[in-house]
């Protein structure tokens, strides 16, 4: 939630999309804790259903900031520096690949997909915070032309990783 504040405050649309995936993330947490309750523990068609739903998990975020990065670029917006996006992303880039390697781990002990598909969404989030703490830094600098191009890889990548998903894949990070 922090980094799709300090998002909207430096318009920096790689740090919103970045500070949604938080969000996208906590809905595929959600999903495979949905997985794993009641009935569906040992239900045969529970697991492709999580899987399936994770998947589209990934795809919320891509439309979204692909509009977003055309319509700053048609109206000539620009980011400035966040101090409180670098601090969210740089902790993000810290914190979220021992919490996906350890998820990755459990869904292939547990041998689910959407378990180890929650935890590549982790690790696809430190490497996504990279490429924005990146974008942030070079924004300091003058060079707002990084923030749009973060964001646009940031949308592919969910892209990507939501077909491989959906197919029964697990990226491999």
């Amino acid at each position: 939630m922090l980094g799709l504040v300090a998002g909207l405050r430096a318009h920096s649309v790689a740090l919103i999309g970045w500070g949604l995936t938080s969000m996208v993330e906590a809905l595929a947490s959600l999903i495979v804790l949905w997985r794993f309750t009641g009935s569906r523990v040992f239900a045969g068609d529970a697991e492709r259903k999580a899987q399936r739903a994770v998947a589209l998990s990934f795809w919320l975020l891509a439309p979204y900031v692909v509009l977003h990065v055309a319509h700053d670029l048609a109206e000539g917006h620009r980011s400035a520096p966040s101090p409180l996006g670098i601090a969210v992303t740089t902790i993000s880039l810290i914190s979220m690949p021992v919490l996906g390697v350890a998820k990755r781990r459990l869904g292939a002990r547990l041998a689910s997909p959407a378990t180890a598909g929650e935890g590549t969404q982790n690790l696809l989030c430190a490497s996504l915070a990279a490429g924005v703490l990146i974008g942030l830094g070079f924004n300091t600098i003058g060079w707002w032309w990084v923030d749009p191009m973060v964001a646009t890889v940031l949308a592919a990548v969910a892209a990507r990783e939501g077909w491989r998903a959906w197919g029964g894949h697990v990226c491999r990070h």
